[in-house]
């Protein structure tokens, strides 16, 4: 599960050398598509998130907050807060990756032409969940506090 903030740049450390598809590439050649779906209206956000470091087994993902995300700068905008899905598909470049709207493919069924400098998706690579939760003060519901009553505070029905 990968847990996140509202309004806040998030990280998140993922198995995907266990379950990588094109063996054929360098690590440097991969990306990774990002789908994810909000669990109550049915909205999805597409990113690509920066891999920051690439482990033997996981890789490090880092995600920004942006109010208007762009997916190929690894800008992602995951309002409201609550419950979202997430699933990873593997994208693989033979030349150098470059996250274009031309080059990188935008969903997990987008099919380039066929070219060296275009991705293309390779599969499922793992999914889970992903926990968003609000910054103290900036809730969707927020309460206030009052002071208890000096005396008893006794409300009478029917006199």
């Amino acid at each position: 599960m990968i847990q996140a903030n509202t309004l806040n740049n998030f990280a998140a450390y993922l198995s995907t050398e266990d379950n990588r598809i094109d063996t054929s590439v360098d690590t440097s050649k991969l990306r990774y598509l990002f789908k994810i779906t909000n669990d109550m209206d049915g909205s999805v956000h597409y990113v690509y998130p920066e891999a920051r470091a690439v482990y033997p087994r996981y890789t490090r993902f880092i995600f920004v907050y942006n109010a208007t995300p762009d997916m190929y700068l690894h800008q992602v905008k995951l309002i409201p807060s609550g419950h979202y899905k997430y699933e990873v598909y593997e994208v693989s470049w033979e030349g150098t990756p470059t996250l274009t709207e031309a080059t990188a493919p935008a969903t997990e069924t987008t099919v380039l032409t066929n070219n060296p400098a275009n991705g293309v998706v390779q599969g499922l690579v793992t999914k889970g969940i992903l926990n968003v939760t609000d910054v103290v003060g900036t809730e969707q519901v927020q309460y206030t506090q009052r002071e208890a009553p000096a005396s008893t505070n006794y409300i009478y029905y029917g006199q």
